[in-house]
């Protein structure tokens, strides 16, 4: 069974991503929002591109809609969508933006799941958390994952709060991975490693590294100790990365200030 009709607000690197997804699942006539004219190039058999809601086509009644722009448009967007509410589910992949304050936007009869996925979704390889308001069916919660399941993980929670740490671990997470693989071909262009060499090592190990961690059953710190040997030049490495004011003090940190980001986003 393919992916019923779906209404996507918003066709940037995210909202591309799931509506590729979609896509591969078999997407029925759907509707894109996105004022952008690159966006058109999705346009197709399975997909209308609209520049803004007063060009949906009259009649459309979509299964579900997606809301995939900045969290910072909210409160001038989403209000053109209350004729959806009481109808269709809503999914929202704004950061910070809170079932609360977009049901206030979209009308007390809005149903609202709000997820946060990660750019490797572009890839099929992204995880997303979802959280479901209040009034949100069984129906309606199995197509919410459906359509996040097209791009990779999904893991639901019951506590909204959850979000925002959430998004500063998985949600941000993918640029922290790309500055480690940034800074590791920096170093060794440093040490005298050609600089083609140095991306190729750099970008190999973190992608490499990260397929075997996903599929070992070991935790990431036993990984770590396995590749460790005693008095080698790993153990060197890391008695230097994991000094109690480099990277333990610094992630900690920097996940901190992005769930305060978060929240300050809801407002």
């Amino acid at each position: 069974m393919g992916i019923p009709p779906i209404l996507l607000v918003g066709c940037g690197r995210m909202g591309s991503a799931m509506l590729s997804g979609w896509r591969e699942q078999g997407l029925s006539g759907s509707v894109a929002v996105d004022p952008a004219p690159m966006a058109v190039a999705s346009a197709g058999p399975d997909l209308t591109v609209v520049p803004d809601a007063g060009a949906i086509p009259p009649g459309f009644a979509p299964a579900a809609v997606v809301f995939a722009v900045k969290p910072q448009n909210a409160a001038e967007t989403l209000p053109f969508y209350r004729r959806f509410a009481g109808k269709a589910v809503f999914l929202s992949i704004m950061a910070g933006r809170t079932i609360g304050g977009m049901r206030t936007l979209l009308g007390d009869a809005a149903a609202i799941v709000r997820a946060m996925p990660n750019t490797p979704a572009a890839v099929r390889q992204g995880v997303t958390v979802a959280c479901p308001g209040a009034g949100v069916d069984a129906s309606q919660r199995a197509l919410c994952e459906r359509l996040l399941t097209a791009i990779g993980v999904v893991a639901w929670v019951e506590d909204e709060g959850l979000l925002d740490p959430v998004t500063a671990v998985s949600g941000s997470g993918p640029a922290y991975v790309f500055l480690l693989a940034e800074l590791m071909e920096q170093a060794a262009i440093e040490q005298g490693i050609p600089d083609d060499l140095a991306r190729l090592l750099a970008r190999q190990t973190v992608s490499g590294s990260g397929a075997l961690l996903a599929a070992s059953a070991e935790d990431a710190s036993a990984l770590r100790v396995a590749v460790t040997s005693p008095a080698g030049t790993t153990e060197r490495a890391l008695s230097v990365l994991m000094m109690p004011d480099a990277w333990p003090a610094a992630m900690s940190r920097a996940i901190a200030a992005a769930t305060v980001r978060s929240r300050e986003l809801a407002g």
